[in-house]
């Protein structure tokens, strides 16, 4: 971690009982932050939360919900992961969208704002740049979204924006590239059921939880044909967050935009091909058409963030990504053998 010798302000994580989240909750506590979530556990999971970590269910749009954690647990910043995350889905159901990111966000800054929090995270998406002209991706590269999804992430990030300009609050815009793995620990992991994920639906085909994996689209313009994507481990993405606080407490006139990912990338059969080298268990391929919008290569060029925070990934290894994800579907399976 930083050499950080700033002051470890109570921190709300909403969405904290889901993927992403209950990685930055388990990140911010092991770094000695005092913790508190708000979900309201429609895609996330109570287990997910560690007992020691106040956990409110609810919605981030209520906003005396909201006012009454501020004031409660003494929240001096906040990591906004709550949201809905589904591509297709945003496109076939945008209201769904532009009301769970864009316009429940509104209501949480506006929390935010009223009661005082000085800094504010926010979970953003490399799909805002939509089907980029040039990959690696930079932070400056046109914003071009090309589904709701990533519409309603732009217009949160713009919001924020403004609201910094208007007000005591600095943020930190983190746009994701593909996220994957779990906990080295087992502690957490993507516990969704029917999760799109590249990875996490090649472990479960491993492990027999589906009899096979989509590839979709086999005539890109990549060495084999296939969709290539920059996977980062989600508990280096967690530090990033821990790591991007410490920079918005040290420097409370700045906000930051950055990229999170590793700037590399791998194509779905590299992937597929990992699968079955560490499971030692092929798994079943089937080859499909393209999907409306998937971009050749989707890559990150992470040297801001690199340059802006002592961010050292110590996962960015495909096999340990796929290993740690497969650690967690065993573990998954003990805690609901229901599957």
């Amino acid at each position: 971690m930083s050499e950080f010798s700033g002051a470890k302000v109570p921190v709300l994580v909403t969405g904290g009982a889901g993927y992403i989240g209950s990685h930055a909750v388990l990140a911010l506590r092991d770094a000695g932050w005092p913790v508190a979530v708000i979900d309201n556990l429609v895609t996330g999971f109570r287990f997910a939360v560690p007992d020691d970590v106040p956990l409110y269910e609810g919605d981030i749009a209520d906003e005396a919900l909201v006012a009454r954690i501020i004031a409660e647990q003494g929240i001096g910043a906040i990591m906004h992961f709550a949201g809905s995350i589904i591509v297709p889905e945003s496109v076939e159901n945008p209201l769904k969208y532009y009301s769970n990111n864009t316009a429940k966000s509104r209501a949480l800054i506006e929390a935010a704002v009223k009661g005082g929090v000085r800094h504010f995270i926010f979970s953003s998406t490399a799909a805002t740049y939509g089907i980029p002209e040039v990959s690696p991706v930079t932070e400056d590269s046109p914003k071009q979204p090309i589904n709701p999804y990533g519409m309603s992430k732009l217009m949160t990030e713009i919001m924020l924006a403004d609201t910094a300009r208007a007000h005591p609050l600095n943020f930190c815009v983190l746009r994701y590239f593909n996220v994957a793995g779990a906990d080295p620990q087992a502690r957490t992991g993507q516990s969704t059921a029917g999760a799109t994920h590249l990875i996490k639906v090649a472990v479960e085909a491993a492990l027999g939880k589906r009899e096979s994996v989509g590839v979709f689209g086999t005539d890109f313009d990549t060495p084999d044909g296939t969709g290539v994507r920059d996977y980062i481990h989600v508990s280096d993405l967690a530090m990033a967050h821990v790591q991007a606080l410490e920079a918005l407490i040290d420097q409370p006139e700045r906000s930051l935009t950055m990229n999170c990912g590793y700037g590399r990338g791998f194509s779905v059969l590299d992937v597929l091909n990992a699968v079955d080298r560490v499971t030692n268990r092929p798994v079943v391929r089937v080859m499909q058409g393209r999907r409306a919008g998937d971009p050749d290569s989707l890559i990150s060029d992470n040297s801001r963030i690199k340059a802006t925070l002592p961010w050292v990934p110590r996962h960015a290894d495909l096999d340990t990504i796929i290993g740690h994800a497969l650690a967690w579907e065993r573990r998954l399976s003990e805690i609901r053998p229901e599957g």
